[in-house]
């Protein structure tokens, strides 16, 4: 009896007990996977500048350490110096200023020149925006219809949030834009150093901040529907 006791024991250790690390290794697989998930999507909301929130109901002022903590890891983040690095290579591609040389040299000139304007840009919208109580953040619009929606993200990109939730033209939004495109002139070539090509500069800057409001209006829902198809694919028929 004594034997078969130790038999069966032997019999379920082996069977049951390699599965406990496989368990635990699959728990850490997934526990990995989400944080993954989880990390590039603050990447993603602090690059874009969203609030995160599907509502602009939702809406709560920042105080200095949260404005302060939002300024250093937009600094940080990995997306902004890709987005650097993808701009210079199109400059390259372009020749454009042509009095900077192709090759290495060049393209770290152009990379420098896009994270100094971007570096201006985003310290100089910080300070302005901690002394005039602007929060820049986009909230979603919690609108119906494809147009009321477009209409309030176009506006955002003009606009910042007081302490009240009021909406107001954006001091520091615009103020930044303008310094770094306007400083920037300082260490561009001739071809690229007159007060027009400042003016030019700016014009695209805000122009882009305009059509980057739809898409953070809109990106929400996609992410929604890749989940829920996600999540239908996934379920048991």
């Amino acid at each position: 009896m004594m034997n078969k006791s130790i038999c069966g024991l032997g019999i379920f250790a082996l069977t049951f007990v390699p599965l406990v690390p496989a368990q635990n290794q699959s728990s850490v697989a997934e526990e990995e996977k989400s944080s993954t998930v989880s990390r590039a999507t603050d990447y993603v909301l602090n690059y874009l500048n969203m609030a995160g929130t599907e509502k602009a109901s939702e809406f709560r002022p920042l105080n200095q350490h949260e404005r302060t903590r939002i300024y250093l890891k937009t600094m940080a983040n990995p997306l902004g110096y890709l987005k650097a690095g993808s701009s210079a290579g199109i400059d390259q591609f372009s020749d454009k200023p042509s009095e900077w040389e192709q090759g290495a040299s060049g393209y770290g000139k152009r990379f420098a020149n896009i994270l100094g304007q971007y570096s201006i840009q985003r310290t100089v919208t910080f300070a302005l925006g901690s002394v005039f109580h602007e929060d820049n953040r986009y909230f979603n619009s919690g609108k119906k219809g494809f147009w009321p929606r477009t209409g309030y993200a176009m506006a955002s990109g003009l606009l910042a949030r007081h302490d009240d939730g009021s909406r107001h033209l954006s001091i520091s939004q615009l103020g930044g834009v303008a310094a770094g495109a306007f400083l920037s002139r300082s260490w561009q070539p001739p071809s690229q150093h007159s007060a027009g090509d400042g003016a030019v500069s700016f014009g695209i800057s805000m122009a882009s901040n305009i059509g980057f409001g739809v898409v953070k209006e809109f990106l929400p829902d996609l992410g929604r529907a890749i989940i829920n198809k996600r999540k239908r694919h996934s379920s048991p028929t």
